[in-house]
């Protein structure tokens, strides 16, 4: 009989990392190409996640803890700064300078005084400053919302994880375009990369961690 995989990863992946002492919220790719219907980038599943972390965004703010925001841009004539990903992805061709879709959701919008990434490609750390923003920080817990789940949420736990930190994907503020792959790559998150946690749980560590 075919085991489940909970039942083959059982007491052999899924350690659980645990929240650290000093966390940043890291909003990644929260674009209304992925909530916009008719965009070819359109993934359901992000709707509900932007949703979902109006209210963690606020606490992170009334926390005065970090916040950084990322976003795609890419060269609007050659692409050449999407490399090879763009031959495999053409669909990311609309997160360009001046495309609406490009832009960042409502209810999410980063404040002026917060950092943005700008990035290329899928992880949040490939290509960009986030490694040496968060360690001039002294930062070990990286609290994950936004999308795609399969694409750049999990690319970003992976390198997370590798870099020193702690990979905490909070689980109703992460979407993607299908229910499979995102399912899929949470349950693998959190058996091999990082922790994926409510949000609950993640507010009420907030709370405490500055009460």
């Amino acid at each position: 009989m075919t085991q489940s995989a909970e039942d083959n990863y059982k007491n052999i992946w899924g350690n659980k990392l645990g929240f650290g002492k000093k966390p940043v919220l890291l909003m990644i790719d929260f674009l209304k190409g992925y909530t916009t219907e008719g965009s070819p980038l359109f993934a359901p599943g992000v709707i509900g996640a932007v949703q979902e972390s109006v209210d963690l965004l606020a606490a992170a703010r009334r926390h005065d803890i970090p916040v950084i925001h990322t976003r795609v841009r890419y060269h609007p004539q050659t692409f050449a700064d999407a490399g090879m990903w763009i031959k495999k992805a053409p669909v990311l061709e609309c997160l360009v300078e001046d495309n609406e879709l490009a832009n960042f959701c409502d209810g999410v919008l980063p404040l002026e005084s917060e950092t943005i990434i700008i990035k290329q490609y899928a992880s949040a750390f490939f290509g960009t400053s986030l490694i040496s923003t968060l360690n001039a920080l002294n930062i070990d817990t990286v609290l994950m919302a936004g999308c795609t789940t399969s694409g750049c949420i999990r690319a970003t736990a992976v390198d997370c994880i590798q870099y020193g930190f702690r990979p905490m994907v909070v689980e109703e503020c992460v979407g993607d375009r299908h229910p499979d792959p995102h399912n899929a790559n949470l349950f693998d998150i959190d058996s091999k990369y990082g922790d994926v946690v409510s949000r609950q749980e993640t507010l009420d560590y907030l709370d405490k961690l500055f009460s």
